[in-house]
Order: structure tokens, then sequence, then C-alpha cells
């Protein structure tokens, strides 16, 4: 059908890309993020609107674009784990298939007449995880020092302050993205959806300083904002959401409380 022949098509015109950043050097890496992010977003968009006639009077949903750009987003810098040597080319494949695979679901949930089924909650859920994993671990490829060694020294001074910034933000990014799809699997109320989006971006943000600034070794650290993000996600996954408004404020106020504390905490290592 034409949809997934348009999934098949951008799907391997995102694996090019990244095959060719595999090879810039890591100053290029973040604007041709931004448009490698911009250019799955409106590729998304065209394939989704083709495949469901429908979308044309009420336009077609943003998160049904998140999850491809995401998965582009993650491919291109969780790539830069992978040694230069015959095994990138397994590499650059599974990062053109992970678009195309959340291109599909996307395409399915699309089409369908009614509310997202358990099976498709669920294959989004993983897809999401994923993704999560992989983004978190390309964003620390991308900043120095974001994937400590433990055979490597210790700096005295602790990462430094710029580093974690960054690192910081670029999960946030992800995990912004990743909760605004997740929450609009269960209400289609923007206000809702965006709360969610933002709360879940400040809590993983709080998470990456904490484990940056302890310096978990390797690929434990993005392993660990999967499993903040995951049991974030299952807290709020239950219920109506118009139960939760009186909670939210408290909600928010303990993370600014929690964000402080970490953060002063980490200044204080680096001290």
């Amino acid at each position: 059908m034409r949809g997934e022949g348009g999934a098949r098509d951008l799907a391997i015109a995102v694996g090019v890309v990244v095959a060719l950043a595999r090879f810039a050097p890591d100053p290029f890496i973040w604007p041709i993020a931004v448009a490698l992010l911009a250019g799955v977003f409106l590729g998304a968009l065209q394939v989704v609107a083709e495949a469901d006639p429908a979308s044309g009077s009420s336009g077609v949903a943003v998160e049904s674009l998140i999850l491809p750009a995401g998965a582009a987003l993650a491919a291109l810098g969780a790539v830069r784990l992978v040694p230069v040597g015959v095994a990138l080319v397994p590499a650059f494949l599974l990062a053109g298939g992970l678009v195309g695979l959340a291109l599909v679901t996307e395409l399915r949930l699309a089409r369908a007449s009614g509310p997202p089924s358990s099976t498709d909650r669920t294959a989004v859920l993983v897809q999401v995880l994923l993704v999560g994993f992989l983004g978190f671990a390309g964003v620390a490829t991308l900043v120095p020092g974001g994937l400590p060694n433990p055979g490597e020294p210790v700096s005295p001074a602790g990462p430094d302050a710029l580093a974690v910034i960054a690192q910081a933000l670029g999960d946030a990014v992800i995990a912004f993205l990743l909760a605004y799809r997740t929450a609009a699997l269960r209400t289609s109320n923007v206000r809702h959806v965006a709360w969610f989006g933002v709360t879940g971006a400040v809590v993983v943000a709080i998470a990456a300083v904490a484990l940056r600034s302890i310096e978990i070794p390797r690929i434990l650290g993005p392993a660990l904002l999967v499993l903040v993000f995951f049991l974030w996600d299952a807290i709020h996954s239950g219920g109506p959401v118009r139960r939760r408004d009186p909670w939210r404020v408290w909600e928010t106020a303990l993370l600014a409380v929690l964000a402080i504390v970490v953060i002063g905490w980490s200044v204080g290592i680096r001290a």
C-alpha cells in the first residue's frame, strides 16, 4: 500500500543520513540532528496523511509523528557507539528499520476506527522504551564524559558543569517527545498530554543530573534513565486523568524541590 511504501522510502533515507553522519565530526552532529528531526517530522506527516485520507479534514495528529522522529534521532546518536568496521552495516540497517517499524505502527493506529487496542498500546510502549534507551545512550556519546568508563581515572573536580547541562537537556528533549506520545494513548486532551510530557522531561533531566554526578559507568546510565521513565509512565497510566488534577500542584512542587536538591548536591560534589 501507499503508506507502507512511503514508510519504507523514509526509513531508507534515514538509514542513509545516519550512515553519512556517523563519520561527521562531533560538533556537526547537533545541527544534523535538528535537520534530521525536522525532516522526519515532515516526511512522516506526508506518509500518514496519504495513508489516512480522513486526516485531511482534521489534520494529522502530532503524536503520530513523534515516535518515527524520535527513532531517527536516537539512531543518529546511538550508531556512534558502534566502532568503525563491518558492524556498522547492520547498525545502519537497524537504524532505518527502527524508523520504518515506528511508522508502520503509527499508520496502523491512524487507520483504526476506534481507540488503540491493548496490543497497539503495548507495541508503542515497547518501541518507546527502545527508542528511549538508544536516545539516552546517543546523547551520552555526544557529550564529553557522557559514558564514564570504570577503567579511566576520575577527575577530582567531577564532571564538567556544561557537559552535565547539555546531557540533561538532550535527555529531557527525548523524554518529552516519548512522554507526549505515551500520554496521547490515554487521553486526547492536549493540556494533559503536554503537562505529562513536560513533567516526564523534568523527571528524566533530574535523574540524568544525579546519575552523571555519581558517574554511573557506560550504558548503565541510559538503562537507568529508561527505568525512571518507565516507572514515571506506569504511575500515571491508570485511571482518568481528571482525578489527578488536585495532585498536580503538589507533584509539580515536589519535582521543583527535587530538582533544587539534586542540582545543589551535584554542585556540592564538584566543590
